[in-house]
């Protein structure tokens, strides 16, 4: 299949032309934007009910994915994230290992992907990432959607902005290799947790790689609270 990514990163899609028949993709249920007709879309519990029960309930995934399968050449399928933001594909391959990412990061993969859920860590509650993460495995096209745009980080790779290791805001890790490690820790001293504006941060070490998204959904929420409608007395 061939695919093209449009109007990054504010609004991003994913367009994809089928090049034979029976050439499948799988998405997250309510992804789809459009289709040819012709192309066959079928919904079920991927992996088996056991399986996408703990995706869903721990994992933060729809507990049903839809399959699209080309019946010919040429077909093509627009799918799209439910908030606004950007796109990314990674070509994953064993070697790799696996990726995490958090929840509702995953929006779509071929049929060599594998998905679970991975347990965080207790640190992962004090993040606001949550304990699950989504983990991404196997060979094939991985598509990932963030809050905002993606930026990539490789972390503990020579001449690279991350290779003595890279500190991230917690609200703005939106994947990561297996090969990067982290641990959570709060920003300076407690003056400084109290009044910089930042809270808890992780350190990536290791090797590998860590994708960002650009916006916190969890700022922009504290940034609206603000101006919410309130009742005089």
């Amino acid at each position: 299949m061939r695919f093209n990514i449009t109007q990054r990163p504010d609004a991003s899609m994913l367009d994809v032309v089928f090049e034979q028949a029976g050439e499948k993709l799988i998405a997250e249920a309510g992804a789809m934007v459009g289709r040819d007709s012709a192309l066959e879309m079928t919904t079920a519990i991927r992996g088996g009910l056991g399986a996408a029960l703990k995706r869903k309930m721990l994992g933060g995934e729809s507990l049903f994915q839809n399959t699209f399968t080309a019946s010919a050449a040429g077909e093509r399928l627009q799918i799209a994230p439910p908030t606004e933001g950007d796109v990314m594909h990674i070509k994953m391959t064993p070697e790799m290992g696996a990726i995490f990412i958090q929840s509702s990061g995953y929006l779509a993969s071929t049929e060599g992907i594998e998905l679970d859920t991975k347990w965080g860590g207790a640190k992962g509650f004090f993040s606001g990432a949550g304990l699950f993460l989504v983990k991404a495995s196997g060979q094939g096209d991985l598509f990932i959607n963030s809050f905002g745009a993606i930026h990539e980080i490789p972390v503990g790779q020579p001449g690279t902005m991350g290779q003595g290791g890279y500190v991230v805001d917690t609200g703005h890790i939106l994947a990561f290799s297996e090969g990067a490690t982290y641990n959570v820790e709060r920003v300076g001293g407690l003056k400084s947790f109290l009044t910089s504006g930042e809270g808890l941060v992780a350190r990536f070490g290791g090797q590998g790689k860590v994708w960002l998204n650009t916006r916190n959904a969890s700022a922009l929420a504290s940034f609206l609270w603000a101006f919410r409608p309130r009742k005089s007395n």
